[in-house]
């Protein structure tokens, strides 16, 4: 059987020009990136501004497992299963981060026959968005440090500093770090701290960004530290807007590739779900709103983590109204939650299946608290035995839930017709209905303790001392009126990666809560979720090479 990037590379591509064209995109409205990418310009923007929108489908996914529940391969079957059957249909995806491409989750450009291309590309350095976010970011950090060096004018207590450093790689050694100590002339020493370029909050600025005005509005709002008197300072007290978005102004455009089967796939942004917001960006999913009947989007991780911030975060600032979410799972991960351990999963387990499927009934559940229909997705396995389909399909049957079986990774969008049938009946005979959980003007504890009793089903909610003091300071600066980011393990409706199922019985503890002004959020962090991951024992790096000819193999 070929590999995912065997497939690719074995794909006949049309010209980026050429799909353009289709989507009625004229010549000027596009800076190619080569022949098979490129930039979508703000003059698309401005010429579709007063289009009619189309429908937005939401995929998402039940609690992650080692097994792997394939969303984005599903997300780019269903656009191709969409397209077969009449429905004019685009993709609008996240870009992956090479942290996890060299790590141990892999690329985020599907997989099998269900894929995004150029896949090498896109799993790389693409258009270069990532590295302009990452450039961005530490030009800020370089910009506040030389001020503290150059007299500090302004104060900055250096013990309080917010704003952390990034890097688009998973390397643990920089989570802490001393910084500054060649001496006077090298700058002030002082505790600083990386995170991964995905977590940044200039990733989450670009991702919700509505356009250049607005990413420069943002950029400024950014709280960077305290001074030694107690008064915040910001991004725009640092002199630092203008040349940050000189650096950003091109990775504020969506980007444009397709799937294997030739269609349009508007990929832009890569926040993760469970450090960040988990959604492409604003821009990107406006855009294809317009150039398509359909839209198909994705959130990262679990619906109790991506789905959430997509409906309460992303829908509320951009004024988006979903149509329809799938919700993606697999019989494997069902009994994985059941109890059954990895090298187990393709022998039949009924028991273990019933044991299980309560993950699934939980995200059905709280997706339909935002008022959006449920498709559930079966992403189909050979091992998937006709006992255990029966249990599926009966448990889905008395929750009320259409479910489809896909099989995208092997049929591409042939084996996704069952499920765009599927999603396109039930947009057109269940009205949505979206709205988010909570108000945003409540307290930061109110809203917290709403997502944690109706999406990860907890008892209640535990603040260290820590995190009770940082939320009294972000509401005395008057920024705790906004949405709530939860950085949570994915793992788990809880924030206890080994609470597999439908955990009962536990508290929610908050470590910490800091304010991301300029995303216009509040970041809540629970459990030992950390912003900077690590490698595994044995990274995807190891198997990585490229020959004499400048072909890679081994990515994926």
């Amino acid at each position: 059987m070929l590999t995912d990037i065997e497939i690719a590379q074995q794909a006949k591509m049309k010209k980026i020009s050429e799909i353009a064209a289709n989507l009625g995109i004229a010549e000027e409205e596009t800076e190619p990136y080569g022949h098979y990418k490129a930039k979508l310009s703000q003059k698309l923007f401005n010429r579709l501004a007063d289009k009619p929108d189309g429908k937005l489908i939401l995929v998402t996914a039940i609690n992650p497992t080692p097994a792997g529940e394939g969303k984005t391969t599903t997300s780019v079957g269903l656009c191709e299963a969409m397209n077969k059957i009449g429905k004019k249909s685009i993709l609008a995806l996240r870009e992956p981060s090479l942290g996890p491409v060299f790590g141990i989750k892999g690329g985020a450009a599907g997989g099998g026959y269900s894929q995004v291309v150029p896949m090498e590309d896109i799993n790389l350095h693409f258009t270069g968005d990532m590295h302009a976010i990452t450039a961005a970011n530490n030009l800020l950090a370089a910009l506040m440090d030389n001020h503290i060096q150059q007299g500090n004018a302004l104060g900055i207590d250096v013990r309080r500093i917010l704003f952390k450093r990034c890097l688009d790689m998973n390397d643990r050694a920089l989570r802490n770090c001393v910084i500054g100590m060649g001496g006077k002339v090298n700058g002030i020493p002082r505790e600083d701290h990386f995170q991964i370029t995905v977590a940044s909050e200039i990733m989450a600025v670009l991702c919700l960004a509505s356009d250049l005005d607005d990413l420069k509005k943002r950029l400024g709002n950014i709280l960077v530290a305290y001074t030694y008197s107690g008064e915040p300072v910001f991004a725009r007290d640092l002199k630092a807007v203008g040349a940050m978005t000189a650096l950003l102004k091109d990775a504020v455009n969506p980007n444009l590739v397709q799937t294997l089967e030739g269609n349009p796939a508007i990929i832009h942004g890569g926040p993760f779900a469970n450090i960040a917001h988990g959604c492409n960006s604003v821009r990107a999913t406006k855009l294809a709103l317009k150039l398509c009947d359909y839209t198909i989007t994705e959130a990262g991780f679990g619906s109790d983590l991506g789905a959430e911030k997509f409906f309460d975060i992303k829908c509320r600032f951009a004024g988006l109204k979903p149509d329809c979410t799938v919700l993606v799972a697999t019989i494997r991960a069902l009994k994985y939650n059941g109890g059954v351990a990895k090298a187990d999963l393709t022998k039949e387990n009924v028991e273990a299946l019933k044991k299980g499927i309560v993950n699934l009934g939980v995200h059905i559940e709280n997706l339909r608290k935002f008022g959006v229909p449920v498709v559930v997705a079966i992403n189909h396995f050979y091992t998937d035995t006709d006992a255990e389909i029966a249990i599926v399909r009966e448990f889905c049957e008395k929750m009320g839930a259409k479910v489809a079986f896909s099989d995208v990774f092997l049929k591409g969008g042939e084996g996704g017709i069952e499920l765009a049938n599927a999603v396109v009946e039930t947009i057109e005979t269940t009205k949505s209905d979206y709205k988010p959980l909570y108000d945003e003007k409540l307290t930061i504890k109110e809203k917290l303790d709403i997502i944690a009793k109706e999406i990860y089903r907890a008892d209640g909610v535990t603040y260290t001392a820590k995190a009770d003091k940082a939320i009294k300071e972000i509401e005395s600066l008057g920024l705790d009126r906004v949405p709530v980011c939860v950085a949570k393990t994915q793992y788990s409706l809880s924030d206890d990666p080994a609470k597999l199922g439908k955990p009962e019985g536990f508290n929610i503890t908050v470590s910490d809560v800091r304010a991301s002004a300029g995303a216009g959020f509040v970041v809540v962090y629970t459990g030992d979720v950390m912003t900077m991951p690590g490698l595994p024992k044995v990274p995807a790096a190891d198997n990585i090479d490229v020959d004499a000819d400048g072909k890679i193999t081994g990515l994926f």
